[in-house]
């Protein structure tokens, strides 16, 4: 079984999961943590490790820091975590553009999945993150 292990922050919502990449202080956990407040289950956070499972990529908590999450200027918390599906990958990033026509492709462990960029600075960062999982992720 392949296995890789991705700097990333990963929640799950409604069963399909979320990959939020992006350079170091881009605010993967700050979104990650926002979605959790809306209703996502954290996967990982700095860190997810994926599987192949009958074509899918599914995304595990790390064995490492499993049910924690950075909380910027307050530490540590644990929270519960799941595993979930790869529906979309999120790469939080300045350079993006404001109408996407349709998401880019991301490959993992070989599997090709949406891609959408996202402007990290934004109070309204999660829902803009919850539509794009439901107009670009997969089923």
């Amino acid at each position: 079984m392949s296995e890789l292990l991705v700097n990333a922050s990963c929640v799950s919502i409604g069963g399909r999961g979320l990959l939020i990449t992006g350079e170091p202080g881009s605010g993967k956990s700050s979104l990650a943590l926002a979605l959790i407040d809306r209703g996502a289950v954290l996967i990982g956070d700095d860190g997810a490790t994926l599987t192949l499972a009958g074509g899918r990529v599914v995304a595990s908590p790390p064995p490492n820091i499993a049910g924690l999450i950075e909380v910027r200027n307050v530490g540590l918390i644990s929270l519960p975590t799941t595993s979930a599906p790869l529906a979309l990958v999120v790469k939080l990033s300045r350079d993006t553009q404001r109408q996407p026509h349709e998401a880019g492709t991301h490959v993992l462990l070989g599997e090709p999945l949406p891609l959408i960029a996202l402007w990290p600075d934004s109070h309204a960062l999660p829902l803009r993150a919850e539509h794009a999982l439901a107009l670009y992720g997969m089923p």
